[in-house]
């Protein structure tokens, strides 16, 4: 396992700080906290960033997860989770954002990133913790204002927001911190969506229930005016 520094912060402190990985102070007043993960076996990046409810967001801490290729794919996939773990116990975040697993050309890839995101989905269920699964192209989107960005792009656009001296390394570090600021841009959009399609819910069905209620009083009505007629 291997930690890369979030350049630019404070040296860490405390017992849960580890060589190599540089803590800085969260956002005053922060609202959200967030670990982005972007699965792997090989490599898997832990990202852990505070947003404030806006645009500002501030970067915590930054790793990445490595497990030797020769393990089995059980112990290997033991390796991510464990360490997971680890980083919920220390940073404590609100929510964890995975990349959500898509299509690849290389099918023995797209299984073990598929292994890895479900292992870390189970970590953070079993913490307690909602989980939020972003594509790639939302990643970039929210990062870059482009879709279609490449790797050398986000990392440049991260180490710019966060404001950080020098670029997470390896790519999969700057990954994860781009899946965390997407969450904490995207997640008040997420909510506000949420709850407009909760209330238009709520309208059609309430309207559902008085046409339901009008075309029985409609056919009561009728029964009572054919019983009259009858007479």
């Amino acid at each position: 396992m291997v930690l890369v520094s979030c350049a630019g912060g404070a040296p860490p402190t405390g017992a849960g700080a580890r060589a190599g990985s540089v803590r800085r102070e969260p956002v005053r007043g922060a609202r959200v906290r967030v670990l982005g993960v972007d699965p792997g076996l090989t490599r898997c990046g832990l990202g852990v960033v505070d947003g404030d409810g806006g645009r500002q967001v501030a970067c915590v801490d930054v790793g990445v997860v490595r497990s030797d290729v020769d393990l089995p794919v059980d112990r290997r996939l033991l390796v991510v989770a464990d360490e997971v773990e680890r980083w919920i116990a220390r940073h404590r975040p609100d929510v964890v954002a995975v990349e959500r697993v898509f299509s690849q050309h290389n099918v023995r890839t797209v299984m073990g990133t598929a292994q890895a995101s479900g292992v870390v989905a189970l970590v953070a269920a079993r913490a307690g913790l909602p989980v939020a699964f972003h594509t790639p192209s939302e990643v970039k989107a929210a990062v870059t204002g482009a879709g279609r960005a490449d790797k050398a792009q986000v990392t440049t656009m991260v180490t710019r927001v966060l404001g950080l001296a020098e670029a997470p390394r390896p790519a999969d570090a700057a990954d994860a911190l781009a899946l965390a600021i997407c969450h904490c841009w995207r997640a008040p959009m997420m909510t506000r969506m949420a709850e407009a399609e909760r209330r238009a819910a709520e309208i059609a069905k309430a309207h559902k229930a008085r046409l339901a209620a009008a075309q029985k009083e409609r056919q009561k009505r009728e029964r009572l005016a054919e019983v009259t007629r009858r007479r």
